[in-house]
């Protein structure tokens, strides 16, 4: 029988080893690659199209929701399931809108993510029951007229989500160009745009905002 491949993508060392351990040691499944950044994730998936790919959804370089889209686009066959600290609303939406087929949270218990990776295995979708319970929460406030909660990231494309974790990791409007290729006055244009739809205007600012959303870590 063969076995269930999985790509593993998470930027700590320590938290991919115990992820390989658990992955390993459920029958019937084995992990193919591992990937510390979101950039790697998407070239292993092409390389690779492994069956599942688990993905952290804060990554540096491209987060887990801009790497899902391009994993999804590229490695069509690799079903994607983010892994992520956040079971707000806004952010499951997110993800299963793109087109991940399960959202695990990582406090979740050995079983639930053995239960996770057998029901997308089967072709089945998978939430973890937190966010299961969140969304219905959710669901009620908006019956009783309530707002739903929101972050704001469901405000900016892929690119301006893409372009503000980068100008927050330090890079420079230059870098941001010639890494994307894209000329300086887009790469420019994109970052007023977000600056705009966010309506904040410094970098220390997007930083905040970028760490509060989980589009990047502290």
């Amino acid at each position: 029988m063969s076995l269930t491949r999985i790509l593993l993508a998470d930027d700590h060392t320590l938290v991919r080893a115990g992820l390989r351990s658990l992955v390993e040691g459920f029958d019937g499944f084995e992990v193919v690659a591992e990937a510390g950044e979101g950039r790697e994730a998407v070239r292993l998936s092409r390389l690779l199209e492994p069956d599942i790919a688990l993905i952290d959804i804060s990554m540096p370089g491209l987060n887990g929701l801009d790497a899902t889209t391009l994993i999804i686009r590229d490695a069509p066959k690799t079903r994607v399931v983010i892994l992520s600290m956040h079971s707000t609303e806004n952010y499951v939406l997110e993800a299963l809108r793109i087109g991940a087929v399960g959202y695990v949270i990582k406090d979740a218990t050995v079983e639930e993510l053995e239960q996770a990776l057998r029901a997308i295995d089967r072709g089945e979708r998978w939430l973890s029951p937190a966010v299961s319970h969140h969304l219905l929460d959710e669901d009620l406030r908006m019956i009783r007229g309530q707002p739903a909660t929101t972050s704001g990231l469901e405000l900016l494309t892929r690119r301006q989500r893409e372009i503000l974790q980068l100008i927050v990791e330090g890079y420079s409007t230059r870098d941001i160009a010639e890494r994307l290729s894209i000329s300086i006055k887009t790469a420019e244009s994109h970052c007023a745009q977000l600056m705009e739809r966010l309506d904040i205007h410094d970098i220390a600012g997007l930083t905040r905002f970028a760490i509060c959303v989980g589009l990047i870590s502290q």
